[in-house]
């Protein structure tokens, strides 16, 4: 289980397979593999994937604890320099598809294609602060508040209120790509959207990048790629998808 070291951070990842690289992005409140148990032995007999934890989230450290989208983006930029890798598919959840479009938008160079799950074009906040510190000690949510002590403790080195209060300023402030930067975005893309995903729509994403394809999930919610959902037929589209663009 590897760290490697960028600037200010130590980054935490996992890596499986080989072949063409998918870095995979996790989602509000997740790190690597959690976001994405359900892709691992799919995807590795197939490609080389990488699966970080992100700035203040997971086995990441940093001094500094604050983050938010953009900022991470440029850490994962930062990252496959790192290991050399020129280019690489992107496959991000929620917060990580919003990193995955503001990285096809400013490293056009480093993104092969792009697979968002869950995203949306606009900010959604609707019950964001339901998971500040505050409300959670109200309600005696124990269960969510050990939590996450527990799976972000080496982010956060216990601080876990300010993690909680930095995940929901970022739920509420991204994405907030500027229409350049929405048509600055180049590669290959696949919207995935559950029809009940109350964060976002396939339609209003095609509004932004209307090159892209987009499926709308029957009967999906925010994560139609999780164990238990319609995991099967979202891996079976994801990898017909790639195997379009590197040739597989």
């Amino acid at each position: 289980m590897p760290y490697i070291k960028l600037n200010d951070l130590n980054m935490f990842y996992e890596e499986f397979g080989k072949g063409e690289t998918v870095l995979f992005l996790h989602s509000h409140f997740s790190r690597g593999l959690l976001a994405f148990s359900g892709q691992i032995l799919p995807f590795a007999g197939h490609y080389r994937c990488l699966y970080p934890d992100f700035r203040g989230h997971g086995r990441t450290m940093c001094e500094n604890l604050d983050w938010n989208s953009r900022m991470i983006a440029d850490d994962m930029a930062n990252f496959l320099d790192a290991l050399e890798i020129k280019s690489a598919h992107l496959i991000g959840y929620s917060c990580g598809a919003y990193v995955g479009y503001y990285m096809a938008a400013k490293y056009p160079e480093k993104v092969k294609s792009l697979i968002s799950i869950g995203g949306g074009a606009y900010p959604r906040a609707d019950g964001a602060v339901d998971f500040l510190p505050e409300s959670l000690i109200s309600r005696n949510d124990t269960d969510f508040i050990e939590d996450m002590k527990l799976r972000h403790y080496e982010a956060h080195k216990g601080d876990w209120k300010t993690y909680l209060r930095k995940t929901v300023s970022d739920w509420q402030s991204h994405p907030s790509l500027t229409e350049e930067e929405w048509a600055g975005i180049k590669c290959p893309v696949f919207f995935i959207n559950g029809e009940n995903d109350p964060f976002g729509t396939c339609a209003e994403l095609l509004e932004k990048v209307p090159a892209a394809k987009a499926y709308e999930v029957k009967d999906g919610g925010h994560h139609p790629h999780f164990v238990g959902e319609q995991i099967d037929e979202i891996n079976a589209m994801m990898l017909k998808f790639l195997s379009t663009i590197d040739g597989k």
